[in-house]
């Protein structure tokens, strides 16, 4: 394309918003500011369009993606660094964009629709209000009274997903309604978070104004899809008046230490960037603005992520596994550094037993794990002697992914686990009308367990708590979300015993926690009955990478057990029991000690002594602090391990 049509293009454009896409006195000197032929063409595509039609409510994403997506020029949506943060590509490998054509969803509804087909329309009506929720209101407020799957599959709006009209159309009003009811605003407007929006583009090209609220940088705005309540059916498919609570993070997040201040669902979903960025391309006069809250909508489920990427021709998605790979990074991120922190302390090791704690606390602002019914955390816990033999073992997973020894209708809360293979399963688990386990939902009618680890802050005294239960056991253990039997920690303590029957040396112990968004346990129901989708979603997830998500580990070394005989190795430690801190080490004769290690009875080092002069008899202080420490002696190449008190 020459100069001088690109130039005809740009005064048009400039004429017809009284700004400018391009600075034309510049463009001659300067041809990689040029917009490409591809841009060019879309642009002139778009004036052949009207703004959006009479009757209409929403319009899909590619009429934001030429101001809002890559910018080819590097003008806007990109850091000063040059990293390109624009919001189509991190929105359109997120679970929102991927929301309609998620085949695990799909089998889903095709599983709740065989179970119970009589309330198809019902069924597949709610389920789109989330998962397709443009197209499902579009048709409602056409008049239609049901939205379902076969509507969906010829509805480009209801194909994306949860795209920017279904949350920036969002009325300020949203905040009390839930289950899919979205208060919707009808009247052709769209909510930002930044004062002053520059409105000329929007209204003359879409025929949608851009106003500002402060609602979409609020929790609320998360609150009608993330708070979900179902109708209960029995088992022959009759409603009988009760109700269940699917999932309700967003009042998981309202009994919490975060509601309230300025940590928001947006927070961590969301994140912030710490420089202005300019939201629209091709304005050159636009200034950045700030906070700037990235579209990654990173959370927790990496694994159907990776799945939908590895069958994304298959699943009609269109987008580069680089954007997969990026959403990937930070949805890996939020359940490493931003979900769960795991210490391991030994209390312990008299009467030829290992007492261990491992301590858990949830760093998110609702359970954890959250939402969707399937999702769990495994804690797996490995006892090893010094030749790596196994002395204790507990959430270990089978070549299946399954956990070994977990109870065939569902794990209960454990505070102290004695046994090997007993494990601690963190999970919601749904009962039927008979209190039997169900995974389909309509037929869910009581929690039978829920000890997903609360947030800072939760109790049960707050007016939400009666949709977001502790259930089972997990209720009276001491440990659950309490200190000194004070609500909110936001903690829980698993304790190990672990028996040695009269092992001698050092052990190792490792604690570790994984994530399962799909565990195979939650899909035996489904994989039963034999449908379109559900086979196709079987297919696909037999084929995929069922590895369970390592979201924290620790572990201890060289803790000595108490058992093995302490005069064997000729090495003398004395006192055993320390007043003043002072400690005494001496060697047979003949043999040099090299250095001395200091472990806290947790297993952290906490000094390391070099003897230099390498004598046969040294002495040393332990630290301040009052304890059980191990003391690790190096003699040549020999190595031995006491224990000492400070009292």
């Amino acid at each position: 394309m020459s100069i001088k049509k690109i130039s005809i293009i740009t005064v048009v454009i400039a004429f017809a918003t009284g700004f400018y896409f391009l600075n034309t006195a510049t463009s001659k000197t300067r041809k990689d500011k040029f917009h490409t032929e591809e841009e060019i063409a879309a642009l002139k595509d778009r004036f052949k369009r009207a703004p959006i039609e009479a009757g209409e409510y929403f319009l899909h994403s590619s009429h934001c993606s030429g101001c809002h997506g890559y910018d080819s020029i590097q003008q806007a949506n990109i850091l000063e660094d040059g990293s390109d943060v624009n919001l189509v590509d991190r929105w359109q490998t997120s679970m929102m964009a991927l929301s309609a054509k998620d085949p695990l969803w799909r089998a889903k509804v095709s599983h709740e629709i065989t179970i119970n087909p009589g309330h198809a329309g019902e069924l597949q009506n709610k389920c789109t209000s989330c998962h397709a929720p443009m197209g499902r209101y579009t048709a409602m407020f056409h008049g239609q009274q049901y939205y379902g799957i076969s509507d969906l599959e010829n509805d480009s709006l209801g194909l994306d997903g949860v795209a920017c009209g279904s949350c920036h159309a969002i009325s300020p009003s949203v905040g009390s309604t839930f289950s899919g009811e979205i208060p919707y605003d009808t009247n052709h407007v769209e909510y930002g978070p930044f004062g002053s929006p520059f409105t000329g583009p929007m209204e003359l090209y879409e025929g949608i104004t851009p106003v500002f609220s402060n609602h979409v940088s609020q929790a609320r705005m998360c609150s009608s899809c993330h708070t979900l309540i179902t109708q209960t059916a029995d088992l022959s498919g009759n409603l009988t008046g009760g109700e269940f609570v699917e999932q309700a993070t967003y009042h998981e997040y309202l009994n919490s230490s975060y509601n309230g201040t300025s940590t928001k669902c947006q927070s961590c979903h969301m994140p912030k960037l710490s420089e202005p960025v300019v939201i629209a391309n091709g304005i050159l006069s636009l200034q950045g603005r700030f906070p700037f809250n990235q579209h990654t909508f990173a959370g927790a489920n990496y694994f159907m992520l990776n799945l939908i990427k590895n069958n994304k021709a298959a699943l009609g998605i269109n987008a580069d596994d680089a954007k997969f790979d990026s959403t990937l990074l930070a949805t890996s991120n939020m359940l490493k550094f931003q979900s769960l922190d795991i210490n391991l302390f030994l209390d312990s090791t008299i009467n030829d037993t290992a007492y261990f704690r491992v301590k858990l606390k949830n760093k998110t602002g609702h359970k954890f794990p959250s939402g969707y019914p399937s999702r769990r955390a495994v804690v797996q816990f490995v006892v090893t002697g010094t030749t790596n033999d196994t002395l204790f073992k507990s959430g270990l997973f089978g070549n299946d992914y399954r956990v070994v020894g977990e109870s065939n209708q569902f794990e209960g809360h454990h505070n102290t686990i004695n046994q090997n293979n007993v494990p601690q399963i963190y999970e919601m688990v749904m009962g039927d009308v008979n209190s039997n386990v169900t995974t389909v939902l309509e037929r869910a009618a009581n929690p039978l367990k829920d000890n997903r680890i609360p947030p800072l802050g939760f109790t049960t005294s707050h007016s939400t708590y009666d949709t977001v239960k502790i259930v089972g056991s997990a209720y009276t253990d001491p440990d659950f979300n309490k200190t000194n039997s004070v609500e909110g920690s936001g903690e829980d303590y698993v304790h190990y015993h672990v028996p040695l029957n009269g092992f001698n040396g050092s052990i190792m112990a490792k604690a570790k926690v994984y994530y399962q968004s799909v565990p195979p346990k939650y899909l035996d129901e489904m994989f039963a009955l034999n449908t379109t989708p559900i086979n196709t979603f079987k297919t696909m997830f037999q084929n995929a990478d069922q590895t369970p998500f390592l979201v924290g580990a620790d572990s201890l070394s060289n803790l000595i057990t108490g058992i093995a005989n302490q005069s064997a190795s000729g090495i003398n430690v004395w006192p055993t029991i320390s007043m003043d801190g002072k400690v005494f080490v001496s060697a047979p004769y003949g043999e040099l000690i090299k250095n001395i290690e200091v472990y806290s009875s947790s297993g952290a080092k906490v000094n390391a002594i070099y003897n230099t002069a390498y004598q046969s008899e040294f002495n040393f202080f332990l630290p301040n602090a009052r304890g059980v420490y191990y003391i690790k002696i190096r003699t040549g190449n020999k190595i031995t391990t006491k224990k000492v008190v400070k009292s």
